[in-house]
């Protein structure tokens, strides 16, 4: 006979429903240094772009500062918008969002052809235009099998390795190139780093990354690298300034290099979109889950246009950051994007964050960055190379990515406007991995052929030998 004691026993012995790791909310304090990680090592990216800007159009220290102040709001806000994920804006993942390098570039060289009422113009057409073409990508995302989106992981790994490496060494031919300084204080920060991560266990171990920036920055100090004094110096307050170019001007001709690159963007968002999610564990609806990230970073980008910066959109940085400290709560990153958001508004922690020498960051970036390259081999690892397609589809999509990422300026004699794309290897190898993607296993001509095999092979089956 079936007792209320029953029901309670078997009540009590099922198990409880686990709350999945991308949505734990962790202790405060773990929290907070975790996400105090996310934000050092990001840091560099936002004062680095307003100072590429600033010194190539030489704009006054209140208007650079201003700039600085909008670059951190709009980054904090962006990953708070990414890890919650409110109105279909965010992927409710944990990414953190920060000026794109490219976007940058055109940004600046807009600004330097026309004005930069033109190129804050610009960016709020690429921002719309994100929105426009985003019901017809969303269509295509069946067309990023795990290796198209494996070979843009790899390239974006090299690429940021790259770049990275050239702000430490320094520019060629200048004299503080290959000083031995820095690069001996960026290797030092990348020992710590993996020394932190092979001694330290738990919590501790988890935040190498983080322990391995503050060695390298305390190891600058020791050596008088680091200047103290400019931390204390000017306002404690900040604001960043509506509009600081004035009215925006619109011209789509003018804009045609950033609307080439939001298309690339999109393809970027979205390997880094299914990479985070495989790394959190997460099963996820690509046509679902991507669209929201891209909406995410075209809403940023709409307000950086309006406070006068450049696109702000989905940082790859976090994915290997996630990755070598398994902590894999979004709520990490939302309390990175309140620390980026108090950044913003007090001056002092963020000539705190300037004051850490570059070699330092990029020596941890560097780490970073080649642990995304190692998510991409992890996903094409699953993918079977034996087959001849997989096999062409990856060495030819490598060949045109790597390309113009080791042989800077190799395209410089052709039109500017193919330079844009072929110039990129980001670009040129994700595309690449598309079409041949699409060559290899989407046309009639790969069915029919499978269809042939699948026929010539009926008969055999169906044979006295076989029977």
């Amino acid at each position: 006979m079936f007792r209320a004691s029953d029901n309670a026993a078997t009540a009590a012995t099922t198990p409880l429903q686990t709350v999945a790791p991308v949505d734990a909310v962790l202790p405060w304090h773990q929290m907070l240094l975790f996400g105090l990680q996310h934000v050092l090592v990001m840091a560099a990216v936002p004062i680095t772009s307003v100072f590429l800007v600033a010194k190539a159009l030489g704009l006054s220290a209140d208007l650079t500062v201003n700039l600085i102040s909008a670059t951190f709001l709009l980054c904090g806000i962006g990953t708070l918008l990414q890890s919650f994920g409110p109105l279909k804006l965010g992927a409710r993942l944990p990414f953190v969002m920060v000026p794109g390098g490219a976007p940058i570039v055109m940004f600046l060289t807009i600004a330097q052809q026309r004005d930069l009422q033109t190129a804050s113009g610009a960016v709020i057409i690429t921002a719309l235009f994100y929105f426009l073409v985003l019901p017809v990508f969303a269509r295509c995302l069946r067309f990023f099998p795990k290796i198209v989106i494996g070979t843009l992981l790899m390239l974006v790994s090299i690429n940021l390795v790259k770049v990275y490496g050239g702000i430490i060494a320094g520019k060629a031919g200048t004299p503080a190139f290959g000083d031995p300084v820095n690069i001996g204080l960026a290797l030092a920060t990348i020992g710590f780093t993996v020394l932190f991560a092979r001694m330290l266990r738990g919590m501790l171990g988890q935040l190498s990354v983080l322990l391995g920036l503050v060695a390298g920055t305390l190891l600058a100090a020791a050596c008088g690298l680091m200047d103290w004094r400019t931390v204390a110096q000017g306002p404690a307050w900040s604001a960043p300034t509506l509009l600081p170019f004035g009215m925006p001007h619109f011209d789509l001709l003018a804009a045609l290099p950033l609307l080439i690159f939001s298309v690339i963007s999109m393809v970027e968002a979205t390997g880094q979109t299914v990479a985070v999610a495989e790394v959190v564990g997460k099963k996820i609806e690509p046509r679902d889950v991507v669209p929201r990230t891209i909406r995410g970073d075209a809403i940023m980008s709409f307000f950086g246009g309006l406070f006068g910066t450049s696109m702000i959109i989905t940082s790859g940085e976090n994915i290997g950051i996630v990755r070598a400290t398994n902590v894999r709560s979004r709520y990490v990153t939302a309390v990175a994007g309140v620390i980026l958001v108090l950044i913003a508004l007090s001056a002092p922690l963020g000539r705190l964050a300037n004051a850490i020498p570059t070699a330092v960051v990029g020596g941890t970036a560097m780490v970073v960055f080649a642990i995304i390259g190692t998510i991409g081999i992890d996903m094409l690892r699953k993918v079977d190379l034996h087959e001849r397609s997989n096999m062409f589809i990856l060495a030819a999509a490598m060949t045109m990515g790597l390309l113009p990422i080791v042989v800077p300026g190799l395209y410089v004699r052709f039109p500017a406007t193919l330079q844009l794309v072929l110039g990129n290897g980001l670009a040129m190898g994700a595309l690449t991995a598309i079409v041949l993607n699409l060559l290899f296993n989407h046309l009639p001509l790969r069915r029919e052929a499978q269809s042939g095999e699948a026929a010539g092979q009926l008969p055999a089956a169906q044979s006295p030998a076989a029977q």
